[in-house]
């Protein structure tokens, strides 16, 4: 018996049976408890069409979704990889493997069963890599067309997300007519690399992961700032990664209103406990000696900031959380103080009045 288990542990069925364990165990922890639900990660490569089909009949099967649980699909930036061992020819492959099947489910749910059970449950992408890998930045007017990408070479960070994004775009006005749910493009971003990859997540996405860089680019920092794009931090993987954790950039990102919250990154490899992100919280509470008001705000914006449905967040933030300044806050549920959220309100009320002001003073209006 225990070589048979030592045969099993060193094969794909003991990382199946891991997988599967693992994921079960965090959505019944996540069940049981009363204040905590989360957004985990799967990968789709985009090295096959059938990679959609095999991952929804994986967790449908194996019952492992949940009410307090949301996906987002990660997908690895690893064409190089894949066109070196010969399992693709282009890029448009990859594009082709990745959103083919859910413009197949979108038009006819019965064609992808299971995957269209599990997208209910999808709240979004994210693009995953390491950042810090040099890049051609692809400043020619002549860049190739994913057709045409037939390279060696891996694409840079901003073609992966334009074309991310692009079909995004266009898969969400087709689920929208049907009466689906949407997905958002929220990639890693600026946690290394160059500052364009900043620049790409103001433009395409709704929210990104770490932002580490934007603490060296203030009129970015000030962009998604105005724009109040969310940015969830992992100071303690940043701290074994990138940036020792007295110099992490969060609580300067929060004392000047940026949307930020604090999340897990790899919780297996960077914490020691069943509560990863209680760990995160104390830890920060700790070092840079914040506030209950700060804590409150951090957790207010995670709520905020996630995928979960409306109603849900109406629970845990008042049915009036999408209204400006204090009329959207419910202090018995956030315990953010409303002195707080009308601050943050009248900040951004008079940066913007300003620009506007500076605008209109330097615009002739006449036609």
């Amino acid at each position: 018996m225990h070589r048979l288990c030592a045969m099993i542990a060193d094969g794909p069925l003991y990382l199946f049976l891991h997988s599967l364990w693992f994921s079960q165990e965090v959505a019944a922890d996540l069940e049981e408890s009363k204040y905590q639900n989360a957004e985990l990660r799967l990968s789709i490569y985009g090295k096959s069409e059938d990679e959609w089909d095999k991952l929804a009949t994986w967790a449908i099967e194996s019952n492992v979704y949940s009410n307090n649980i949301r996906w987002l699909i990660q997908i690895p930036r690893l064409y190089d990889i894949f066109k070196s061992n010969k399992l693709i020819n282009n890029f448009q492959e990859i594009l082709q493997n990745i959103f083919k099947p859910l413009f197949e489910v979108t038009n006819d749910s019965s064609s992808h069963p299971h995957l269209h059970k599990f997208l209910q449950y999808v709240i979004g992408f994210d693009s995953v890599d390491d950042e810090s890998k040099p890049e051609n930045p692809l400043f020619d007017a002549d860049v190739l067309t994913p057709p045409q990408w037939n390279l060696e070479e891996n694409p840079c960070y901003a073609y992966y997300q334009y074309y991310t994004y692009a079909n995004l775009t266009v898969l969400n006005h087709f689920r929208r007519a049907r009466d689906l749910n949407t997905f958002v493009l929220r990639p890693h971003c600026g946690e290394a690399g160059p500052i364009q990859h900043l620049v790409c997540g103001f433009m395409m996405a709704e929210n990104i992961s770490h932002g580490l860089l934007l603490r060296k680019a203030p009129v970015l920092q000030y962009l998604y700032y105005l724009a109040q794009i969310g940015i969830a931090m992992s100071p303690l993987s940043n701290n074994s990664l990138f940036l020792n954790y007295h110099r992490n950039p969060l609580p300067e990102y929060l004392a000047r209103g940026l949307v930020v919250s604090l999340s897990t990154d790899d919780p297996l490899q960077f914490h020691f406990t069943k509560e990863p992100l209680m760990e995160e919280y104390s830890i920060a509470a700790q070092v840079w000696k914040l506030s209950s008001c700060d804590m409150c705000e951090l957790a207010r914006n995670s709520v905020l900031m996630s995928g979960f449905p409306h109603g849900m967040k109406q629970y845990w933030l008042g049915p009036n959380y999408t209204k400006e300044g204090v009329a959207g806050n419910d202090i018995t549920r956030t315990n953010v103080p409303d002195i707080r959220v009308a601050f943050r309100s009248e900040t951004m009320i008079e940066e913007l009045s300003n620009i506007f002001r500076v605008f209109k003073g330097n615009v002739d209006w006449k036609v």
